[in-house]
């Protein structure tokens, strides 16, 4: 299964793209102000382009577990993204990837490196299932 992961921001959302057997995650890069109507377009052109039966956005639970400001905001693109994708989207806890990203270097945006991140978990968790 082909999953597309997505590291939310306000300005800058990092995706990435499992591989057809869903094994490996790979950063693809970034798109600009993901909850607008063109940030939501153009995620909705990646679902399809990519041929994606899922889609996972990182929760940014506080180090508690709670559900903080940018959990909420987080919820509120979620909400708005499953009105434009036909496939399932759901979170995942993204605590730590961004620190992940940053100790990772390349030639990728960090924020794509962290959806990068987020989306081997998610596999990793899923294989174990």
């Amino acid at each position: 299964m082909r999953v597309l992961a997505l590291d939310y921001g306000s300005r800058r959302t990092g995706v990435a793209v499992s591989d057809a057997t869903g094994t490996l995650a790979r950063p693809l890069g970034v798109v600009a102000s993901a909850a607008a109507d063109t940030g939501l377009d153009r995620i909705a052109v990646l679902v399809a382009a990519h041929e994606v039966e899922r889609v996972v956005v990182g929760l940014p639970l506080t180090l508690r577990g709670e559900h903080g400001k940018q959990a909420r905001e987080t919820e509120r693109f979620v909400t708005a993204l499953r009105g434009r994708v036909q496939v399932p989207v759901e979170t995942f806890d993204e605590r730590f990837t961004t620190a992940l990203a940053a100790r990772t270097p390349s030639g990728t945006p960090e924020d794509a490196r962290a959806a990068a991140h987020l989306l081997q978990s998610w596999l990793e968790r899923e294989a174990r299932r």
